[in-house]
């Protein structure tokens, strides 16, 4: 997700007289587009911000971690960089971050993207921190057009959002109090942007969403609800269109259905995301998943059945507070069992806001750093066997 967010700021400044640079020594404008899912995402970028602190630079340019962009009207000016942070982080702290970074000159929330050109041009014509603000949420939906600016950062493979936020409120995950309930774009909307990427010589497409499995448009022609097996559908029938993928389904909402319309979908790949986290019952329950060890089993199943040849990859917590060795063996049994292509493994840090930290974290932490390294080894055998 903030790969497309990230893409689509970058369409935005581009459309109001800015360019690319690949001088991020030069860059004056430095946006930082952060995450708060993990601690570990978030001390980097304090880290970051640090490195910025008494950069001087020259000229009117933008920066997006990796992405430059300067003014095309460029003119050698020696000037401290205008500093931003937006994301998942401008959203869970707020004004916190000018406590602990005062360098920074304007945060922005998740849905606010869209003022970042107008904040941006009005430090420029001041040269002063005109407002050193955090900018509110005034609405739970982004404008439309945002999503419509023409940039990808890939000029063959485009990332596309096909819905915003989460209500599932998984108790160690941070993301419905930073990116906001659960919001479906239009089905139609979604179509004309793969179309538009089409035209620009995209052949790939990346669904995205918190939980695309729980997908809902308005109506069709036909008067039927659009949801996340229709949508697919009607992405594999577009013309130009070579391959497109989704990320990421939630197990509780996942359906042989979807096997069923990955195994048809010609151009759709046969790659499914579907993350397991722990395969403790009694872990599955205190991470509110909303499904048994057994439920996820039978999904794996039935997926490989279904979707021949189909990779499968998930991602895994260890050390979640009163994880026992017991649980943590159920999640290594769990692994060898589904033999997994690939899996993202983390050891457990408390989310400010989230409700697991209520719970004692009470593993510690060489014994979490111990069971990574158990799960890690586990798959990279598993991995190199399924090459």
């Amino acid at each position: 997700m903030n790969v497309r967010d990230s893409e689509v700021i970058a369409g935005l400044l581009q459309a109001t007289s800015y360019e690319l640079t690949t001088d991020s020594a030069k860059a004056d404008v430095v946006i930082l587009n952060t995450c708060s899912v993990r601690q570990h995402a978030e001390e980097k970028v304090w880290s970051e911000i640090g490195k910025y602190k008494k950069f001087m630079v020259h000229g009117s340019k933008f920066m997006d971690k990796n992405k430059k962009l300067r003014t095309k009207n460029y003119e050698p000016r020696t000037i401290k960089p205008i500093i931003g942070v937006v994301g998942c982080m401008a959203q869970n702290y707020k004004d916190e971050i000018f406590k602990r970074s005062p360098e920074v000159d304007f945060v922005v929330g998740t849905t606010d993207i869209e003022k970042i050109p107008q904040i941006i041009n009005k430090l420029v014509e001041t040269k002063s921190m005109f407002e050193r603000k955090i900018w509110e949420t005034e609405g739970d939906v982004r404008p439309e057009e945002i999503y419509h600016t023409g940039y990808y950062e890939d000029k063959n493979h485009a990332h596309v959002v096909i819905s915003e936020g989460c209500s599932n409120f998984c108790s160690y995950c941070v993301v419905p109090y930073v990116r906001g309930p659960l919001r479906n774009r239009d089905y139609k909307e979604i179509l004309q942007e793969i179309e538009e990427a089409i035209s620009k010589g995209v052949s790939e497409i990346t669904l995205l969403g918190q939980n695309v499995n729980s997908y809902k448009s308005g109506a069709c022609g036909s008067g039927q609800e659009v949801d996340f097996i229709k949508l697919l559908k009607m992405v594999d029938a577009l013309e130009g269109l070579k391959e497109f993928g989704f990320v990421t389904s939630h197990p509780k909402d996942t359906s042989v259905d979807l096997f069923k319309a990955m195994a048809d979908c010609k151009k759709l790949k046969k790659a499914l995301h579907l993350p397991v986290q722990s395969g403790s019952d009694k872990i599955l329950k205190l991470m509110n998943r909303g499904y048994t060890r057994k439920y996820y089993l039978d999904l794996a199943d039935n997926y490989r059945k279904i979707v021949k040849a189909g990779s499968l990859s998930t991602d895994i917590i260890v050390g979640f507070p009163t994880e026992t060795k017991e649980d943590f063996k159920d999640t290594y049994d769990l692994l060898k069992r589904v033999g997994f292509n690939s899996a993202f493994i983390f050891k457990y840090s408390s989310r400010p806001h989230t409700k697991a930290l209520e719970l004692v974290d009470d593993v510690p932490q060489k014994e979490k750093e111990e069971r990574h390294h158990q799960i890690l080894e586990l798959q990279r055998k598993i991995s190199k066997g399924k090459k």
